[in-house]
Order: structure tokens, then C-alpha cells, then sequence
């Protein structure tokens, strides 16, 4: 079966207390818990168009890494039925919150941690991926431990998770 693409941030951020949080959104029509997503963007990179969907749609403003951390599927409702659509899915490190932005008449923004947000939706490949931030978390801080920022650690497989995240 064939599926539409799009793209989509996973906000995240530490609280005061250093705990990892995961931001997700309600969804315009049914009030479901998502994250950020959209279509791609034509001449703009995956990964920055996540970015501008998050703004857009959860008025949030950071840094997206480059390379996605997974894929999750989905039906799309639309009025004429459902879409298989197949979602890209970026990290966003959030580094600021608006007070005002395009969808904040249409959309609450709702701070969990990765258990709670996995819970939260729907979607069970996209928990997994949530649920997987605690490990990758882990493998961060072993990295840091046993090699120089940027050089992948062999020993830990922890290569998937940028360095640039300051756990």
C-alpha cells in the first residue's frame, strides 16, 4: 500500500528540576494528543520543515536535528475517509514558547514527561519512539563518558543520538 509522507517534530526540553519533557499538542479536529506533523515542504529540508510545523501549530521555536529518529504510521481523517500516511519524525530541542502563534486558537500545548506522553497518544509506533527517548537519554550520557563529543561510541551502539543535546 502505498503512503503519503509527511514530517513532524518531537518537542522536547529539560524542566527546571532537569527532567526530559515531551511536548504534544491537541489535534484541530477530534482534540487527540499528536505531535507537531505536516506535509513536506517543497526546497525546504525535512528536518526544517518540522521545525516550522511545531511553530506553526504548538508556537514553539528550536533547534531540529538533522537526522530523523523514526517513523510512525497512520490513517489520516479526511472528509472523504481515512490516508495512510507515513511520518517522518525529527527531535526539536525547544528553546522558547510563544505566547501567540498560528494555530493557538485551535491547539493546547501539553508538557509530559516520555511515560506520560507515550500514554497520551495514540499511535503505538509513535509511543514506541517516545518511550525510546529515555534510552537514548542513557546512551547520550555513556557516550559523553567514554568518547569525545561527535565521535560515535562503537561500544555502546550509541550512535543514532546527536551530541548537541546537552543532557
Amino acid at each position: 500500500m502505498d503512503r503519503k509522507k509527511q514530517i513532524a517534530a518531537l518537542p522536547v526540553r529539560k524542566d527546571k528540576k532537569g527532567t526530559l519533557k515531551v511536548l504534544l499538542v491537541t489535534s484541530r479536529q477530534t482534540g487527540r494528543l499528536v505531535i507537531p506533523k505536516g506535509w513536506p515542504w517543497p526546497g525546504i529540508k525535512d528536518h526544517k520543515a518540522a521545525a516550522e510545523e511545531a511553530r506553526e501549530e504548538a508556537g514553539i521555536v528550536g533547534k531540529a536535528h538533522k537526522e530523523p529518529l523514526g517513523s510512525y504510521d497512520y490513517d489520516k481523517r479526511t472528509p472523504s475517509g481515512t490516508v495512510p500516511v507515513r511520518v517522518k519524525v525529527f527531535l526539536l530541542e525547544v528553546e522558547e514558547e510563544l505566547d501567540e502563534w498560528r494555530e493557538s486558537e485551535e491547539r493546547k500545548r501539553v508538557w509530559f514527561t516520555p511515560t506520560k506522553a507515550a500514554a497520551a497518544v495514540d499511535e503505538p509506533e509513535l509511543a514506541e519512539l517516545i518511550l525510546q527517548l529515555k534510552e537514548r537519554r542513557r546512551a547520550a550520557a555513556r557516550r559523553r563518558s567514554c568518547q569525545s563529543p561527535g565521535v560515535r561510541c562503537v561500544a555502546h551502539r550509541c550512535t543514532r543520538w546527536l551530541p548537541s543535546w546537552p543532557l
